[in-house]
């Protein structure tokens, strides 16, 4: 398997346990005291600065070109991983139907994870030449 594939692998697994557990934690403690749009807000940059120093971690750890077409491919692997990830566990541990799933993303609130989702896809093209 392709070091890149391999890579996008990684980073989707790596950002998905995170993000449960940070999901977790937002919707136990943060929802009830903050509601849920403040409670996003929050979780959304912390997310994605952990996007960050996975990204960057399993670009080095697979040797992961900084051209372009490899870059943008580990991120669409992870981006395609996550979403299937996030529908089955909306479908399947919450009992949404999979039209509820992606009306969910017409939302203030799926919008505001679209975007951090998005966000997160472009990460290892973002870090191409960052040093």
């Amino acid at each position: 398997m392709d070091a890149v594939i391999k890579a996008g692998l990684a980073y989707f697994g790596a950002v998905f346990v995170v993000g449960f557990m940070l999901g977790a934690v937002r919707v136990l403690l943060l929802v009830p005291r903050l509601g849920e749009t403040v409670s996003v807000l929050l979780e959304v940059p912390v997310i994605l600065a952990v996007s960050w120093r996975v990204s960057g971690w399993t670009t080095r750890e697979f040797r992961v070109s900084s051209a372009v077409p490899r870059r943008l491919l580990m991120g669409v692997v992870a981006f395609a991983l996550l979403m299937l990830a996030e529908m089955g566990v909306s479908v399947f541990a919450f009992g949404r139907s999979i039209e509820d799933h992606f009306a969910a993303y017409r939302s203030s609130l799926g919008v505001i994870g679209l975007i951090a989702q998005i966000a997160f896809a472009f990460i290892p093209l973002m870090q191409r030449n960052w040093r």
